[in-house]
């Protein structure tokens, strides 16, 4: 990321979450922080904000993947449940991978554990599972 502005909105927006490690408010501060992680490839940040029950052991990235933007398409509280409160956020991720476009549509669930949000699980669109599976493990 380059340049005055980019610099001052990461530091504003996500880079308070990935490099000065405070805890996002909500999930859709984490969705948008972790969409900012994948761009960066940072897979730490990623794993940490993974639910361990869910957590891959680690995480490859698609050479040469381009990310081009992210869409919020929906965000809900969705209650407690085992006694975390939960959320869900739509969203739609673009990213060209070898010269082809792809959307990632999925609606993530997340899960607040001892005051931190966490990853959970995804419902994905159809037309994106076979193009994730390149980029986002299972």
């Amino acid at each position: 990321m380059k340049g005055k502005g980019v610099e001052a909105a990461f530091a504003d927006c996500c880079g308070r979450y990935i490099v000065q490690e405070q805890l996002p408010p909500d999930a859709l501060h984490l969705m948008r922080s972790r969409y900012t992680a994948f761009v960066l490839e940072n897979e730490a940040y990623l794993l940490h904000t993974w639910q361990p029950a869910f957590r891959p052991s680690s995480l490859a990235f698609e050479a040469g993947a381009k990310w081009l933007g992210l869409e919020i398409k929906d965000f809900v509280q969705t209650g407690m449940k085992d006694g975390h409160e939960t959320a869900e956020v739509e969203f739609v991720a673009r990213v060209r991978v070898a010269g082809k476009a792809n959307r990632l549509h999925e609606r993530s669930r997340f899960v607040c554990e001892e005051g931190q949000w966490l990853y959970a699980t995804a419902v994905l669109s159809p037309s994106f599972k076979t193009a994730r599976q390149y980029l986002i493990p299972s």
